[in-house]
């Protein structure tokens, strides 16, 4: 049972590295070797952090309490990845940035403009995800990563065994990703960020069990 709720939870988080590498693949945009690793690496390194600070979190409150948190957290994340499509046209709307602040890579609010629109990472407009893009998109990928992470130690979860899904899940999503939207070559209307909000909310629950 804890193995299925790890690769439910590493696949939940793979779903939006899937979604940008397919739209990146459909406007031919390539993420390289490098870049790919980057992106892999630090969003399986965020979620580990929140893991290893909810896993010390866990040892100083009684086990109902921890229980209840991992609810309240999976199922408030889960309900805004079913609600997806409205929270990132909201983030859209007070993130339009010029030029010239777009340029600065590490700037917060266009890490928020990556995670609501990821195209945007391709900020030279190269047809190609630097090392430095990689960063912005793997930070802004890794936002739902800090509290799942932290929700799956609360839930008794092996951090090894969630580290390894969740390398796994997210090397194969862009791989994968970005190879299906290149066949595709068009974006398509359809958006699977749901996915991950109804298996969020369907193990926030099991929690009750």
């Amino acid at each position: 049972m804890m193995i299925l709720g790890i690769a439910m939870l590493a696949l939940s988080l793979s779903l939006d590295a899937f979604a940008a590498a397919f739209a990146y693949g459909c406007k031919k945009i390539t993420i390289p070797p490098l870049s790919a690793f980057i992106i892999t690496l630090i969003c399986t390194a965020t979620a580990g952090l929140s893991f290893v600070i909810g896993t010390a979190f866990a040892t100083v409150i009684p086990a109902w309490v921890a229980a209840g948190l991992a609810f309240a957290i999976l199922f408030i994340i889960g309900v805004a990845k079913l609600l997806d499509s409205i929270t990132k046209s909201i983030v859209r709307k007070y993130t339009q940035i010029s030029k010239e602040l777009k340029m600065s890579l590490l700037n917060f609010k266009f890490i928020l403009q990556v995670y609501a629109d990821p195209e945007a990472a391709d900020a030279d407009v190269s047809k190609s995800i630097s090392s430095h893009e990689a960063i912005v998109l793997a930070v802004s990928l890794s936002l739902d990563g800090l509290a799942v992470g932290f929700g799956a130690a609360l839930m008794g979860f092996n951090v090894w065994i969630f580290l390894m899904f969740s390398l796994i899940a997210n090397s194969a999503a862009i791989l994968l990703g970005g190879k299906v939207g290149n066949k595709v070559s068009q974006n398509l209307p359809f958006n699977i960020s749901w996915v991950a909000g109804a298996v969020l909310i369907a193990l926030a629950f099991a929690q009750l069990i």
